[in-house]
């Protein structure tokens, strides 16, 4: 019984180093946290664009800090995209990808369906991004035609 606990205690404690950030990334976290604006947010998914590049982050810990500039995009005000390397950012270059031609498809929309599922985003987190995407390319004069979706069963 006592190697059980023993055992469980060490896999505890590997979870909790693997989860814990490194200075430099909880120096970003508490800039993210006292973020006012969308602009500087971008500012800081930036300079986390530059520690990435120098190797002063690793991969995870950018894309955990880009989720968190993602979410915290969502509570300040203001209409504009924010650029940061994250679940969201990846589903938006795809959705930009599909939307190229003007035209989102149904199979477009079942396909956009499936990596929202992969990537946890959800359908408001969709229909923000989209509706952001749509109003700056009306700014830039263009047209996007969305056929009609339902969404598939067991949704």
């Amino acid at each position: 019984m006592f190697t059980d606990s023993f055992n469980n205690s060490h896999a505890t404690q590997r979870l909790m180093v693997g989860s814990r950030m490194s200075r430099r990334a909880r120096k970003h976290f508490k800039k993210i946290q006292r973020a006012a604006d969308k602009f500087g947010l971008q500012e800081i998914a930036s300079g986390i664009q530059t520690d990435l590049d120098k190797r002063h982050l690793s991969y995870d810990e950018a894309l955990m800090l880009g989720n968190l500039i993602q979410h915290r995009a969502d509570e300040v005000p203001g209409e504009s995209i924010v650029y940061a390397i994250s679940d969201r950012d990846a589903y938006r270059k795809t959705l930009e990808l599909y939307l190229r031609d003007a035209l989102l498809t149904r199979t477009e929309q079942l396909l956009l369906w499936e990596e929202r599922r992969r990537l946890g985003i959800s359908q408001q987190e969709h229909d923000n991004l989209l509706k952001q995407m749509l109003t700056q390319w009306k700014r830039q004069g263009r047209n996007v035609t969305i056929d009609r979706f339902d969404q598939p069963e067991g949704a």
